[in-house]
C-alpha cells in the first residue's frame, strides 16, 4: 500500500527528474519528458509509462495494482498504478518507467 507523497518521493530520488503539471495532475519529467503523473483518473492512482512487456510483468507480479490505461494508450505501455494495492513493484515500475524515458531521450539527441 502506497500514498502519494510515496509515489512522489519515489520519482523526485532518481537523478535528474523534475515535478510539473499536466492537465491539472501533477507529473514527473526527465530531460523535460513525463514517465509518471499522479492523481489521474483520480486521487487513489498514478500512472507509469512503461513498455508493454513491463506492464504486462507488473499486472502478473501484482494484479490488484496495475492495470493498462484506456485504449492505445494503454496498449501502448501506459499503466495505471492504485496506489492502496501496489507493495514492493511500485518504485520498481517508477524506476522502469525513469529509464525507458532517459532511453528514448538519448535516442532522439
Amino acid at each position: 500500500m502506497a500514498t502519494p507523497d510515496d509515489f512522489r518521493k519515489l520519482a523526485l530520488s532518481l537523478p535528474d527528474v523534475e515535478e510539473s503539471s499536466h492537465m491539472g495532475h501533477p507529473d514527473f519529467r526527465t530531460g523535460g519528458r513525463i514517465f509518471a503523473t499522479l492523481g489521474s483518473p483520480d486521487a487513489d492512482h498514478g500512472a507509469v509509462i512503461l513498455l508493454p512487456e513491463q506492464q504486462e510483468m507488473a499486472m502478473e507480479a501484482e494484479p490488484a495494482a496495475f492495470r493498462p490505461a484506456a485504449g492505445a494508450w494503454g496498449r501502448q505501455g501506459s499503466t495505471l498504478v492504485r496506489l492502496g494495492a501496489v507493495g514492493d513493484w511500485l518504485g520498481l515500475a517508477i524506476r522502469m518507467a525513469w529509464e525507458n524515458r532517459v532511453a528514448a531521450n538519448k535516442r532522439k539527441k
